[in-house]
């Protein structure tokens, strides 16, 4: 079969999955606490079976693959809301939160207490602290900048915020949990929270609807190859085939 083909078919299936990030992208772009992801494509250049090959069977023969995604580490701008049990982060940590499948990262401080006193998610998982989960006692909430929690002048816990090591892959867990290699998290040195603020979506609404537009564009630009490739095939099948015998 045409080399072509499977340049076109690759290139197809890539630019359709960066669709599927981007438009995950965009869908959480109003998402407290969420880290947009970017696509990252590879380059591969296919056997074609003996030594140097021209220019041209190079380029036919090199097809571009969506090796996976990273994530975005941006700050999202704080916005405040005068909750007391909203915390965002200023820098790049993260908060540590204790789900049925382990240890989790979120940077969404939306923090609630839950009917057994215990400091939650808006999804239920504990909050974990420097020295495990978090107990609230009753009273006015207070936050300090090292994460701190203190109600009516006694100290209730403090927010178990970490940081990664540049280069450290975080993979997105769903919602704004992020997972992360073994041993890799470490006592945050270079971040802060703030009480009454959140974090927004680091997604740019308007670059995403570039990117999302430059793909549309790439997938029905190789949907027409493939078309072509097929037109030429079918040709060759009924047409030209038959006058070899």
């Amino acid at each position: 079969m045409d080399s072509g083909l499977y340049a076109a078919c690759t290139a197809l299936v890539s630019r359709t999955q960066a669709l599927d990030t981007i438009a995950n992208n965009l869908a959480n772009a109003s998402t407290v606490g969420f880290r947009s992801e970017h696509n990252v494509f590879s380059s591969v250049l296919a056997n074609t079976g003996g030594g140097s090959s021209s220019a041209l069977n190079q380029a036919i023969n090199n097809y571009g693959l969506l090796s996976g995604t990273t994530l975005d580490g941006t700050q999202g701008a704080l916005q405040k809301t005068g909750n007391d049990l909203d915390v965002g982060i200023e820098g790049p940590g993260y908060f540590v939160v204790q789900t049925a499948n382990g240890p989790m990262y979120t940077r969404n401080g939306a923090f609630q207490v839950s009917s057994k006193g215990q400091l939650v998610t808006a999804t239920g998982d504990a909050v974990m602290g420097d020295k495990g989960v978090i107990s609230m006692l009753p009273g006015p909430v207070s936050i300090s900048a090292d994460g701190t929690i203190s109600s009516n002048g006694a100290v209730t816990g403090k927010l178990k915020v970490v940081e990664f090591p540049a280069g450290t892959e975080l993979t997105s867990a769903g919602s704004t949990y992020y997972s992360a290699p073994a041993n890799t998290a470490t006592a945050a040195t270079a971040s802060n929270v703030r009480q009454g603020l959140l974090e927004s979506s680091n997604v740019n609404p308007i670059a995403s609807m570039v990117e999302l537009v430059n793909a549309q564009r790439s997938a029905e630009m190789m949907q027409r190859a493939l078309s072509m490739f097929n037109s030429e095939i079918d040709k060759t099948a009924t047409q030209d085939l038959p006058k070899v015998g």
